[in-house]
């Protein structure tokens, strides 16, 4: 497995492409993101959202249009696609394939686990691909998202938390923005943002 990373707009919001038995699976294609996805694909095969936000999704429609590859998108964040209140001009996307909750697909021989960690927003998510995940933004190295954001959940953010507390395993993490961390360097804060919240 390889792993391309470029932070995209004022957000700096990381988009990936995970490179895997000769396919590749773009994630959180952000604002700006498609010259660059363009360019180093050679065998696309899905886009992935972690969540709805903007700053995460502003490319899918046109990744879509010009790859022709299906887009997975969690249900709770569908409408997020249509319009943003922070982003008036965002493009609209209709995601191919409605995740539903913690959901496994295999994508062209890949084992792709969506974990559903809502409270930053209702649809956010986790994706684990073979040896990693990409957290988008429920965990960041040494903090987690915001839940004040409209459609943020504090009470949904404290049980994602206590359900993320539970893992027995350790990964390494890729957050939305910022550097990698893990499991089980993030399962250290959990108390501390249980009392934050």
């Amino acid at each position: 497995m390889e792993i391309l990373k470029r932070p995209m707009g004022d957000y700096q919001t990381n988009c990936y492409i995970v490179k895997i038995d000769g396919k590749d699976l773009i994630i959180d294609p952000g604002m700006g993101a498609t010259d660059w996805v363009m360019t180093n694909v050679k065998n696309p095969v899905a886009i992935l959202n972690t969540h709805g936000h903007f700053d995460h999704v502003w490319s899918n429609s046109e990744l879509q249009k010009k790859l022709n590859i299906p887009l997975y998108t969690p249900k709770g964040d569908i409408m997020l696609l249509q319009n943003s209140s922070w982003m008036p001009g965002l493009p609209p996307s209709t995601p191919d394939i409605e995740v539903n909750g913690d959901q496994t697909f295999v994508i062209e021989g890949i084992e792709v686990k969506f974990h559903h960690f809502p409270g930053h927003c209702p649809g956010c998510s986790m994706i684990e691909i073979g040896d990693v995940i990409f957290s988008g933004d429920f965990l960041f190295e040494g903090s987690i998202g915001r839940w004040d954001f409209p459609y943020s959940d504090g009470e949904a953010m404290r049980q994602s938390l206590k359900k993320f507390a539970t893992w027995t395993f350790d990964k390494p993490l890729y957050p939305g923005h910022g550097n990698a961390t893990s499991v089980r360097a993030e399962q250290r804060h959990v108390d501390y943002w249980l009392r934050m919240i």
